[in-house]
C-alpha cells in the first residue's frame, strides 16, 4: 500500500495563520465544554454534595474500569438554549468499559433543573438507546430523574420520538436480550420513574433514592392522601415491600460497586480492542491546526487530513485520475480496515459515479467505510445537467443510503445542501457523527443564499422594484440567519451531530468507534457493485 507524501511545510506562514486562527477555535471549544462539563450552579452542586450524593461525571469514572476510555456524546447539547441554564441537556451520555464490557452509559444530572427531561434530554437520551441497540451494548443508567420539564411539556412527552419512545426503546432491547441496569441515587418522578421500572435489574440507594409515578405534591392533589417522599416511594420500600428495587445500596460507592458486579456477570466478549498491529501516522496529527484552511475560499488537500487520521499514512487509493474532486480509498485506523471518502471540491458526476463504486465495493467486502465532510454540493448549470448530474449524484446517495457496513462521518469543513447527503449527513443515520469546530451544515453558504433571496425579490412580479434598503435589508437578514444556524455550537446544541471534537484526537476517537461497530454480528450481504 503507497504512502501519502506530505506537500505540508509546518514552518511557512500560511501554516502559521491556519494554525493561529484553528488554535482560537479550539479555545472556544475548551471552555465551552468545560463550562458544560462543570453542571448547575454552584450552590446547587454544593448542596448535592451535602446530600451525600456524587455528581454524574464522578458516578460514571467510579463506574468504569480504571484507565480505559469513556467516548462522551454531545457534551455541548442545549448550549446556547435556556439561557445556558441546561447544560449537556441535564444528562451525560457515553461508551464505557465496565466489568471489562463496553457498556452505554446514561447519567442524569440532578444539578441541572433536577434532572428534569427538556427536549435535547429527551433527544439525547434516545441517541444513546439507539446506539446501544445499533452496536449490541447493555445500558446502565444512573438514574436520578424528576421527568419530565413540565414548562416543555409540548416538546418532551406526545410526539413518536420524545420521552415515551425511551421506554419502547428500553423495552425492545431488553426483550433482545440487552440487559437494561438501573441505579437509582435520587428523586425519580413520573416518567423517570419507568426507566428503572423498565430495567432488568435495579438498585436503589437508601435515604437518597425514591421512585414515584406521583411525589406526595401529586398525591394530596389527586386523592387527598398525606405522605412523605421516603414512605410513599424510598429505596427501602422499594427494595422490602414493593418489590421494584432488587438490591438496597448503603451509600452511592455501594450501588456502584453492585452495578459493576451486574455488568461482570454478562459474560460478552470484552470490546474497544485494535484489529492488529498500529503503527501511528507519518504526520503528527497536530499538524491538522494548521492544514486546515482558515479562510474557506482557500483549498486544501484532503489528503493532508487522511495523511494525519491513518496508520503509517499508507493510503491505496481508489481511481486517482478520474473524478478527482472525491478521494477514495481504502486505510487502517488503529489496525481497522476502512475506505475513506473526502472531497476536494464540488461533486462532478464522475466523481458522484466513483462514490458510488467506491461504496458498494466496501460494502460487498465488508469494509467499514468513513467520510470527511466538506463539500459545497454536486455541480450545478447546464453543462452539469446535460450530463446527468441529478441521476448520478442520486446513484451515490442509493449506494450510501442502502450500505451496509457501518459509516462514520467527520465534518471537517462545510457540508452543504446535497453534498451533505451524499456524504452520510444526519439525515442517513450514520452510525457515528461527529463535527470539528469549524464545521458547518447548511442548505448552502451565506453567500449563495443572500444571492437567490435578493434574485426572487428582483424578480417578483407582483410586487414593485425593490429600493437599495430593501435589498440589503433582505441580504442582512439571510446572512444573518445563516451566520447563526450555520455555526457548529448551533449544530451541535441541537444534536445534529454525536459532538464536537479536536481535529487532533480525531484519529483515536473514530479507532473507539471502529472497535465497536466492527464487533456487531455479521450479516448477508447481497451488494452489487455500480459500474457505470
Amino acid at each position: 500500500m503507497s504512502r501519502i507524501r506530505s506537500h505540508i511545510d509546518p514552518r511557512s506562514e500560511v501554516f502559521a495563520a491556519n494554525q493561529e486562527h484553528y488554535d482560537g477555535l479550539l479555545k472556544t471549544l475548551r471552555e465551552r465544554t468545560a463550562q458544560a462539563m462543570t453542571g448547575g450552579r454552584q450552590k446547587l452542586r454544593d448542596r448535592h454534595h451535602q446530600r451525600g450524593k456524587i455528581l454524574a461525571r464522578d458516578r460514571i469514572d467510579r463506574l468504569v474500569d480504571p484507565a480505559t476510555p469513556f467516548l462522551e456524546l454531545s457534551s455541548l447539547a442545549a448550549w446556547g438554549q435556556y439561557g445556558n441554564e441546561v447544560p449537556s441537556a441535564g444528562i451525560v451520555t457515553g461508551i464505557g468499559i465496565v466489568s471489562g464490557h463496553a457498556c452505554m452509559i446514561i447519567a442524569h444530572d440532578a444539578t441541572v433543573k433536577g434532572g428534569s427531561f427538556f427536549h435535547e434530554t429527551v433527544k439525547k437520551q434516545n441517541r444513546a438507546l439507539e446506539i446501544a441497540g445499533d452496536n449490541r451494548l447493555p445500558a446502565i443508567y444512573l438514574v436520578d430523574c424528576g421527568g419530565a420539564f413540565l414548562p416543555e411539556q409540548h416538546r418532551v412527552f406526545p410526539d413518536r420520538d420524545h420521552f415515551g419512545n425511551s421506554f419502547y426503546r428500553q423495552c425492545n432491547m431488553s426483550a433482545s436480550g440487552l440487559r437494561q441496569i438501573s441505579a437509582v441515587f435520587g428523586g425519580c418522578t413520573a416518567g423517570g420513574a419507568y426507566i428503572p421500572a423498565l430495567s432488568d435489574q435495579v438498585v436503589m440507594v437508601e435515604g437518597n433514592a425514591r421512585i414515584h409515578l406521583g411525589g406526595p405534591s401529586i398525591v394530596k392533589v389527586a386523592i387527598n392522601e398525606t405522605v412523605d417522599g421516603d414512605t410513599l416511594g424510598g429505596a427501602a420500600m422499594h427494595t422490602r415491600v414493593s418489590g421494584v428495587s432488587d438490591h438496597l445500596a448503603r451509600d452511592e460507592p455501594h450501588a456502584l460497586a453492585l452495578v459493576r458486579d451486574m455488568v461482570a456477570d454478562l459474560g460478552a466478549a470484552p470490546r474497544f480492542e485494535s484489529a492488529g498491529p498500529v503503527t501511528p501516522p507519518l504526520y503528527d496529527p497536530e499538524e491538522l491546526n494548521g492544514v486546515i484552511s482558515h479562510d474557506r475560499r482557500i483549498p486544501y488537500d484532503v489528503r493532508e487530513i487522511i495523511a494525519r487520521l491513518v496508520d503509517g499514512s499508507a493510503f491505496q487509493e481508489f481511481k486517482p485520475e478520474w473524478g478527482e474532486t472525491l478521494v477514495c480509498g481504502t486505510a487502517k485506523i488503529h489496525g481497522h480496515q476502512i475506505g475513506i471518502l473526502g472531497n476536494n471540491g464540488a461533486l462532478f458526476s464522475e466523481s458522484a459515479l466513483k462514490g458510488a463504486h467506491f461504496i458498494t465495493s466496501c460494502d460487498q467486502q465488508g469494509i467499514p467505510v468513513v467520510f470527511l465532510h466538506n463539500i459545497t454540493g454536486y455541480m450545478v448549470g447546464t453543462e452539469a445537467e446535460r450530463g446527468g448530474i441529478a441521476k448520478n449524484s442520486a446513484k451515490m446517495v442509493y449506494a450510501m443510503s442502502i450500505a451496509q457496513v457501518p459509516r462514520l462521518s467527520i465534518i471537517v469543513g462545510g457540508s452543504y445542501g446535497a453534498g451533505n447527503y451524499g456524504m452520510c449527513g444526519r439525515g442517513f443515520r450514520p452510525d457515528f457523527l461527529f463535527a470539528w469546530p469549524n464545521a458547518e451544515v447548511a442548505t448552502m453558504s451565506a453567500d449563495i443564499a443572500s444571492n437567490v433571496m435578493l434574485e426572487l425579490r428582483q424578480t417578483n412580479v407582483k410586487l414593485p422594484p425593490p429600493e437599495a434598503d430593501e435589498l440589503a435589508e433582505i441580504e442582512q437578514t439571510v446572512r444573518a440567519q445563516y451566520a447563526e444556524q450555520s455555526d457548529p455550537y448551533y449544530a451541535t446544541s441541537r444534536l445534529w451531530d454525536d459532538g464536537l471534537i479536536e481535529p487532533a484526537l480525531t484519529r483515536d476517537i473514530l479507532g473507539l468507534c471502529l472497535a465497536l461497530v466492527t464487533t456487531v454480528p455479521e450479516f448477508d450481504r447481497r451488494t452489487p457493485i455500480y459500474r457505470m
